[in-house]
């Protein structure tokens, strides 16, 4: 992914709320399931992690994506960006 292609997602992120969080749990299996049901409906998400998590926002943010088969876009304080173009129909279109 580009740096162009980066900030357009940062971009189109800035408008979105967190719809997931992460606590004192960390990542589990029915976690993951929502996660990866949620990028095939809205692809880009933003998930808030909270004080009690037992990771840094980045390392949740790059577990995440591996295990749900997306692109970490950013972490702003608390808050994990995620991005994965859907199947079909994919709305975002990136820049070349």
């Amino acid at each position: 992914m580009t740096s162009k292609q980066r900030a357009y997602l940062r971009s189109l992120a800035n408008t979105l709320d967190p719809i997931f969080q992460i606590g004192k749990n960390g990542i589990s299996d029915p976690l993951i399931k929502q996660l990866d049901d949620a990028l095939e409906a809205r692809e880009l998400i933003k998930i808030t992690v909270l004080e009690t998590a037992p990771e840094t926002v980045k390392d949740l943010g790059n577990k995440i994506s591996e295990k749900t088969n997306s692109i970490f876009v950013q972490s702003v304080g608390n808050k994990i960006t995620l991005f994965r173009k859907r199947s079909k129909d994919s709305k975002i279109h990136l820049p070349d």
